[in-house]
């Protein structure tokens, strides 16, 4: 069969032959923009037969692509509106200290225009679905034969989505967010917030905050920090600038604090050919930029950071009216980045305050309390 990747090989008469049947298909029941990629999936199908893939694999493959499918369905319509996922554990009892936490900060994060995500079960999924109401909340449920079934909260809602597979499930949890909140839980805490933070130190998912929440004065977290700086850290498994890619806290306001200074400056990202493009709530000053070009040079692989008016033809007006930070990062030092995006953020308060003769924090994000309600 010839190579349909590389015309160096002409494509045999039977590919071609292929390749007109599947537009004809596509014309047909699946008229869209994107009918190159609904061509590459249904090749694949057909490879998959041509290696004699098993009845066994296939039934996974059928199941997986069928659960995402709804799953993109069902979070397609509040694309637009920012989800934090939380995690913890199924166990905590509603009248434990933390339980509470998490119901304070989904309330607080759906006052601040915020939608939570859970697995839709009890305790920590429970706490965050009731903070947030039903109207703001996704579950998306895992298939177990013990301890999870959706809470009376998410459950027959249009927004819960049922999984079997816990790959496509963790998946939805991290495309899903704009922020990951951990509180205290068991083994499948630990993984997901492993997991993610894998992910943002890899570069495999955008920057986002990563919030690790305990009780007020509770300890989980702070006993888990220890062993990451004493073991990981100390060893060097992990970079010091990684320690920047979390952040710890026992109080919720401080929580939704985090979550709404990162998205001050820094709205999004994306890799453009060679270079990364932040794009940005707000023009960053050429004095700024100057010391970007200065304090994170590092993160260069070539070149200096420069600054675009708007969006570069490559992102088909993705976000197009929002200023841009364009440079060829190293892909190496996200932790370093981290702390990039951190400056940007704290600038619009610096510059802002010191127009106003005002002390930094001033302008920080100012959260709503229960006195505001209406």
């Amino acid at each position: 069969m010839g190579n349909t990747r590389n015309e160096a090989f002409p494509r045999s008469e039977r590919a071609i032959a292929r390749s007109a049947s599947i537009q004809k298909l596509l014309d047909e029941f699946a008229a869209c923009d994107d009918q190159d990629l609904l061509e590459e999936m249904i090749v694949s199908v057909c490879r998959l037969a041509q290696d004699g893939c098993g009845r066994g694999e296939l039934k996974l493959l059928n199941r997986a692509l069928k659960e995402l499918r709804y799953a993109f369905k069902t979070f397609a319509p509040y694309s637009e509106t920012p989800k934090v996922s939380i995690f913890g554990s199924a166990r905590t009892k509603e009248d434990h200290p933390q339980f509470q936490q998490a119901v304070r900060f989904a309330k607080l994060m759906k006052k601040a225009g915020w939608m939570v995500i859970t697995g839709a079960g009890g305790g920590i999924m429970k706490a965050g679905h009731y903070g947030a109401t039903r109207e703001a909340s996704f579950g998306v449920s895992i298939s177990l034969p013990f301890e999870q079934t959706a809470n009376e909260i998410i459950a027959n809602d249009e927004k819960l989505v049922n999984f079997k597979y816990f790959f496509t499930r963790k998946l939805m949890f991290v495309k899903e967010a704009r922020a990951i909140a951990l509180f205290p839980g068991g083994f499948g805490t630990q993984d997901e917030g492993f997991e993610a933070l894998t992910l943002i130190q890899t570069g495999k998912s955008n920057p986002m905050p990563i919030l690790l929440v305990d009780e007020p004065g509770g300890t989980y977290w702070q006993h888990w920090r220890i062993y990451v700086k004493s073991e990981l850290l100390h060893h060097g498994m992990v970079s010091p600038e990684d320690m920047h890619l979390f952040h710890l806290t026992d109080d919720a306001e401080d929580a939704v604090r985090e979550v709404l200074q990162f998205y001050r400056v820094y709205h999004s990202s994306r890799f453009v050919r060679k270079d990364f493009v932040i794009r940005l709530n707000h023009v960053i000053s050429p004095d700024l930029l100057d010391r970007l070009n200065t304090e994170y040079a590092d993160l260069l692989r070539e070149g200096r950071f420069r600054v675009e008016p708007a969006a570069l033809p490559e992102e088909n007006g993705e976000y197009a009216d929002k200023p841009r930070l364009v440079f060829a990062f190293n892909r190496n030092s996200v932790g370093r980045l981290r702390m990039m995006i951190d400056v940007l953020n704290s600038s619009v308060e610096r510059e802002t305050a010191a127009a106003a003769g005002l002390p930094a924090q001033a302008g920080r994000p100012v959260l709503l309390t229960d006195d505001d309600e209406e």
